[in-house]
């Protein structure tokens, strides 16, 4: 970690140097009365008047956006620089709690929320690390007057079990248009369990073109993901019970508990490459005033740089926290995609010009994608894998790859293209080569894999109005053309309506889908030493789901609920094979935030019910709540924000799935092996400044432990860490 870190810095002193070199210095005229070098830039034109030379830096002005990954559509969205809760955006299990996992930074989790849950992708291998894994439509894009950079340090416990991570965002303008950056994320986790370590690594590079015709934006993200392997603690009682398992002792030393697994580790690599573009055609006749200027002023696309930074200037210490769900600007989002300008129906007797206004685009969105999966143990304990299929009993080498390259064209008619057009619409066509590699079935000796192979194209199209601040609505389809994509269909609706009551504006939010998908590929088709199953007759599984939500902003209060409905739905069984359940399961779910305050006095809360009609093949808990009580305060002649508070997650028990490494998946528990996991609160303390650029947070996670029923498992037979404090410092730099 200090590797890292120093080498960072390095690199950031031979930057500077380089800048500073590209300065040409006389040494007759640049050095004081003291013979000291100075920087040219700071000398005044006339020195007689050096005394009065104030040198001021431009103010900073940025803004942020995400793409959606199939069109490549922008969303605008605030610069990270939120002061709340800023001691939660490292936790794995979420800013709410939402997520179980195994105790350790970056171990693989999953959302007990079922709404949260996201498809398998990349792969099945890739999609439990959502806490590190950026997808590319959670790629941030900036563009910025100045500089951006942004330095994120976390830190938790000792040098010998304790936790680290690293976060370095840079991103810098060549012109209005141009922008270009890079990230870099460490993380080492060296666990408080023993062989619970992990280590990962992601590197990305990124760059934009924002042109009034032309638009362009790449991205190249490449993760390493190294994690250790200990099955889980040998018995819950040391946890539970301690004083059955250390001669009366109230406590048992974390490292020294013995674990089911050594010498186990999986590997998980990937890297993409994804690009959008699209070229804006379109013009307009404009009548002339009499000073020559047209009536109805020339503003250049809706989505230029010039026009997003002024709408995003006056948000630019906003920023919407990694769960939120809270509303965004409507005139935000608006100002992220094409539209047109309004028309001015003036009547002046004066000359026709034409101007730039965008009414078609064309789209092409690519992406190429490579994801390698390894797992390797040296000593297997006799019945902890399955022993239905097993080549060796001692050891495994198990790997297989994935890659896959897609392809998107479409035509967009723009928003406004037509006076009868209220909305803009856009077909598209995709394109989606895969291959991946498995195992010999016969014998892992012979170094022949067996390589699968599929074609997907996919016909879609899109209906959307986002102009306007009183409805806006986005419905999105696609049909299956070819091979594998025979019979599959997705469709998604999205609206939203702003209206008025009293003092404050209400935002309600409908959202839906229909699919009809075959499961992944790695659900049908896995090979390995203890797992292997060929599932060539799995059906498509069939959702619907019905989703709305209230938001009032000034009250503090958002309202979510809704309905899915599943047939077909497939999950990892007792023994950890992909199963379908032929019937059909139906999910109930509602959450309820309210804030509420009184002077500096705050309490956030967030109250989820849900409901199964299928207990045994979706278990999921009844109630998930999460409650923050903290002091807020502005010190310093408001320059410094304090916030002094405490939190608590809970829910209630279920029977939680379990964790098998040899897959690296989440599986219902074994019927001879059923435990319950939840009633029990995580309760953590903390003190969270925010210091003009800089913010700063110290807490002490699990301040509970070993506190009533100590039942601190969010997956059974992996307790998560005990008592552990943690700090953490974020900077932003515009220079």
């Amino acid at each position: 970690m200090r590797r890292i870190v120093l080498t960072y810095i390095f690199l950031s002193v031979i930057g500077i140097w380089g800048a500073m070199a590209q300065n040409t210095l006389n040494p007759m005229n640049n050095r004081d009365r003291f013979g000291n070098q100075i920087d040219p830039n700071t000398q005044p034109d006339n020195l007689e008047d050096s005394t009065n030379t104030e040198i001021q830096s431009l103010p900073p002005k940025l803004y942020m956006w995400k793409l959606s990954e199939t069109l490549g559509n922008r969303t605008i969205i605030p610069a990270d620089t939120a002061s709340l809760n800023f001691q939660s955006t490292n936790l794995v299990e979420g800013m709410f709690g939402h997520y179980n996992y195994l105790g350790n930074l970056g171990s693989p989790r999953l959302s007990r929320l079922f709404f949260e849950r996201e498809e398998s992708e990349p792969t099945i291998f890739m999609a439990p690390f959502s806490s590190f894994f950026t997808r590319p439509d959670q790629v941030l894009f900036t563009n910025s007057n100045v500089p951006y950079t942004n330095l994120t340090y976390y830190k938790a416990g000792s040098k010998v079990n304790g936790e680290e991570r690293f976060k370095s965002y840079f991103s810098v303008n060549v012109n209005k248009q141009l922008a270009f950056g890079f990230n870099i994320d460490y993380l080492y986790g060296r666990g408080y369990y023993q062989n619970q370590s992990t280590s990962h690594f992601n590197a990305g590079l990124f760059g934009s073109y924002i042109g009034e015709k032309y638009q362009v934006q790449a991205v190249y993200n490449n993760f390493f993901l190294k994690m250790n392997e200990n099955g889980g603690i040998a018995d819950d009682q040391y946890i539970t019970r301690p004083e059955n398992m250390s001669g009366g002792k109230k406590e048992y030393e974390s490292t020294t508990i013995p674990v089911k697994l050594e010498q186990s580790s999986n590997r998980n690599k990937d890297f993409y490459i994804y690009l959008t573009q699209r070229y804006r055609l379109g013009t307009r006749r404009v009548r002339n005033t009499q000073e020559g200027k047209p009536t109805v002023s020339a503003p250049k696309a809706s989505s230029s740089p010039s026009s997003e930074a002024e709408i995003s200037a006056s948000n630019n210490d906003i920023a919407l926290p990694n769960d939120s769900i809270a509303s965004k600007s409507v005139s935000t989002l608006a100002a992220a995609n094409d539209s047109l300008p309004s028309v001015s129906t003036a009547d002046n007797d004066s000359l026709f010009e034409e101007e730039f206004v965008p009414v078609t685009s064309f789209i092409h969105t690519l992406k190429v994608e490579r994801s390698r999966h390894q797992f390797r143990s040296g000593s297997e304990p006799e019945g902890f894998f399955p022993e239905d299929y097993k080549l060796y009993k001692n050891y495994s080498n198990d790997s297989t790859t994935a890659f896959s390259v897609k392809n998107v064209f479409g035509i967009a008619l723009l928003e406004g293209f037509n006076k009868y057009a209220k909305a803009g619409l856009t077909a598209y066509i995709s394109h989606k080569f895969s291959r991946y590699d498995l195992m010999n079935t016969d014998t892992l000796t012979d170094m022949r894999r067996i390589r699968y192979t599929e074609q997907e194209i996919f016909l879609g199209g899109e209906l959307a109005k986002r102009e306007g601040k009183l409805l806006h609505y986005n419905v999105n389809g696609e049909v299956g053309l070819v091979d594998k994509a025979i019979g599959q269909f997705r469709v998604n609706a999205n609206l939203d309506l702003n209206f008025r009551l009293w003092k404050d504006t209400v935002n309600f939010y409908a959202r839906g889908y229909v699919s009809n998908t075959l499961p992944s590929f790695y659900m049908r088709h896995y090979h390995s030493n203890h797992y292997n199953w060929d599932n060539d007759n799995m059906d498509k599984e069939f959702r619907t789901r019905v989703e709305g939500e209230l938001n009032i902003s000034r009250w503090g209060t958002n309202l979510r609920a809704g309905v899915e409905n599943i047939k077909n739905y497939t999950y990892f069984n007792q023994s950890a094979l992909p199963e379908q359940n032929g019937g059909n399961i139906q999910v109930l779910s509602a959450t309820l935030k309210q804030d509420f305050r009184l002077g500096v006095f705050h309490l956030d809360n967030e109250v989820t019910w849900q409901k199964t009609s299928n207990e045994t093949v979706l278990p999921l808990p009844q109630l998930s709540l999460y409650h923050n009580f903290y002091i807020l305060a502005k010190l310093a002649k408001k320059v410094l924000t304090v916030q002094l508070g405490a939190d608590v997650r809970y829910f209630t028990k279920y029977n939680a799935p379990a964790y098998a490494p040899g897959v690296q998946q989440f599986h219902l528990q074994p019927t001879d092996d059923l435990v319950e996991i939840g009633g029990y609160p995580i309760v953590n303390v903390y003190a969270n400044l925010h210091l003009k650029r800089t913010r700063i947070f110290a807490m002490m996670y699990h301040v509970n432990a070993g506190m009533g029923s100590a039942n601190s498992f969010l997956v059974p037979h992996y307790p998560i860490n005990p008592r552990l404090f943690k700090i953490g410092v974020s900077w932003n730099f515009y220079d």
